[in-house]
């Protein structure tokens, strides 16, 4: 199950049916299966506090993703700030919907076990939601 809140933000307008399954797509494209993904829509203050109070990190950031995945069972939250997705689009030049789709991907590709954390990992993130948009286009 697949689930869309928000706190402190209106949830955003997504076709929930669309985006669920593409998710789901997703993690099968990679061997996974989903069992509870949750995302959280929250705005800047929101995603500074759980930063500072769970990771130990004093700054924005677009996603925080909390991972209890059991082998291929994907299980996990994912705190997203609308703010500095919106932020982000302006900076990168694409629209609100593109990276917002990105931002979302991203942490079901670090649920299957995709990492960001070396240059090399960092370009291996990219190619993978890159794959994936093109996913989301072809539904």
């Amino acid at each position: 199950m697949i689930t869309f809140n928000a706190i402190n933000v209106p949830l955003p307008e997504l076709d929930k049916g669309k985006v669920t399954q593409w998710i789901e797509h997703v993690a099968k494209y990679y061997g996974k299966r989903i069992d509870q993904v949750n995302y959280i829509f929250v705005d800047d203050e929101e995603i500074l506090r759980i930063n500072r109070q769970f990771i130990g990190h004093d700054y924005y950031t677009d996603h925080i993703g909390f991972d209890n995945s059991q082998g291929n069972v994907l299980i996990g939250d994912t705190y997203i700030s609308l703010d500095t997705v919106r932020t982000n689009a302006e900076l990168f030049g694409t629209s609100y919907d593109e990276e917002l789709h990105r931002v979302i991907i991203h942490s079901i590709l670090h649920l299957c076990g995709i990492d960001d954390h070396t240059d090399e990992e960092r370009q291996e993130m990219e190619e993978a939601e890159d794959t994936a948009l093109k996913m989301l286009e072809e539904r």
